[in-house]
């Protein structure tokens, strides 16, 4: 557990004095976002819970600080040589937009299927994009040699005392809006925005001798995390797909890590489901358009891990959602909230048995959305037919009214999962 006391001459990475002087020259470019009150969060939670709205930041993420205050550190003889980065998103963003407020040539390696928003967000930003290879390693590969070749300066996404600062410069105004903060819950890739949340506010709380709790939140087929502060050492993981691909990072940074074993009390795992939920809540709740991997936070506390936190600080880190995407993981977050019901059931092959099972549905008061009704189904007898249905709920309660009212005609119905 770290201890809560800490100051500016016991932790690594920036001092306080120092994520002061980045807020002033991320301040030229960051807007103040909204913090908002979630009465739904807090009837769950049992206390006050704020979503800190980076979502609607310049660029559409958290990222623009980090990455501002390393660019507006460079020497005129760095800025001549122009800066390169890699990323599949929100740091290219950022990048690409610093680099043209500073008057910086930038390049942009990403790669190949990044989402369309994003492609376009980064090249409008006057970077020069190049696309390389299927998985965010091989653009950060290219990158190095970019820069290695001709002169650039390579921007890293988390791994640097000055991104860290410029990310750290978030807590200072979560502070001023929301003096009394107990718990901040941050979303976790690199370590790059929760080493300098985390690192600010508890230098900032033992300054003005109190405590505030950090609690950082991973997707679970991401976790670099856990088994980096069980082991001790940074270490590297195999990702598996997750819809939070802008936090699947597979080894933690080496500032960062020092900084999160030393000011991070817990950190904790959310499913895919978890997150899609989430997101759910977000969009109906809240009314914020906000992507997985900044939704994580939300998704933690939906999932019942946390519990009474005191004055809790919620930070959506970001909202560059693929359109297509939003698509799927609002059909995954009704399912998985079980508004959202597909099942299968046998029927005789006879006249009127869609007609009959449609009926027994309406009177359940749900809605079918769409039928697939076919004699090839692997399980079907010859005299059978297989009848899959996607059906509109209310939540677990009609489903379970639903399915009851299936049984009670003599069908046999199949949750598909």
């Amino acid at each position: 557990m770290p201890d809560a006391a800490v100051t500016s001459t016991t932790l690594a990475g920036p001092t306080l004095d120092e994520f002061e002087a980045a807020r002033t020259l991320v301040s030229r470019v960051a807007e103040i976002t909204p913090m908002e009150s979630s009465r739904y969060l807090a009837e769950l939670l049992g206390s006050p819970v704020y979503l800190k709205c980076e979502n609607l930041q310049r660029t559409g993420s958290y990222k623009i600080r980090g990455a501002y205050n390393r660019l507006a550190q460079l020497s005129p003889e760095e800025r001549a040589r122009g800066v390169v980065a890699a990323s599949a998103g929100n740091h290219a963003q950022g990048v690409a937009f610093a680099a043209r407020e500073l008057g910086i040539k930038a390049t942009i390696f990403m790669p190949v299927g990044v989402a369309l928003p994003k492609l376009q967000a980064t090249r409008s930003y006057g970077a020069e994009v190049i696309l390389r290879g299927h998985t965010v390693a091989e653009p950060l590969i290219a990158a190095a040699e970019f820069a290695e070749a001709y002169g650039a300066v390579l921007i890293p996404p988390f791994d640097h005392p000055d991104v860290v600062a410029g990310q750290g410069t978030l807590a200072l105004e979560m502070l001023d809006q929301v003096p009394d903060i107990d718990t901040v819950i941050v979303p976790i890739g690199g370590g790059g925005l929760i080493s300098g949340v985390a690192s600010a506010m508890k230098q900032r709380a033992a300054r003005d001798g109190r405590t505030v709790r950090i609690i950082g939140v991973q997707a679970a087929n991401a976790a670099a995390y856990p088994p980096s502060l069980e082991s001790g050492v940074p270490t590297e993981i195999t990702i598996l797909p997750t819809i939070a691909d802008g936090i699947a990072v597979s080894k933690p940074g080496q500032l960062n890590f020092e900084i999160i074993k030393e000011t991070v009390d817990q950190v904790v795992t959310v499913t895919d489901d978890d997150t899609a939920r989430a997101l759910l809540v977000l969009l109906e709740r809240a009314k914020l358009v906000v992507e997985p991997a900044g939704a994580v936070a939300v998704a933690a506390i939906l999932a019942g891990q946390l519990g009474d936190l005191g004055t809790t600080v919620v930070i959506l880190s970001g909202g560059n959602i693929d359109p297509l995407i939003m698509e799927r993981v609002i059909s995954r977050g009704l399912a998985a909230s079980e508004r959202y019901l597909k099942l299968k059931l046998m029927l005789p092959d006879r006249p009127g048995q869609l007609a009959r099972v449609a009926e027994l549905i309406s009177d359940a008061n749900a809605n079918v959305v769409e039928v697939l009704h076919t004699r090839h189904g692997r399980n079907a007898q010859i005299s059978e037919v297989e009848l899959e249905l996607s059906i509109e709920t209310r939540g677990p309660e009609h489903v379970r009214r639903v399915l009851e009212r299936l049984r009670e005609a003599g069908y046999d119905p199949r949750v598909d999962y």
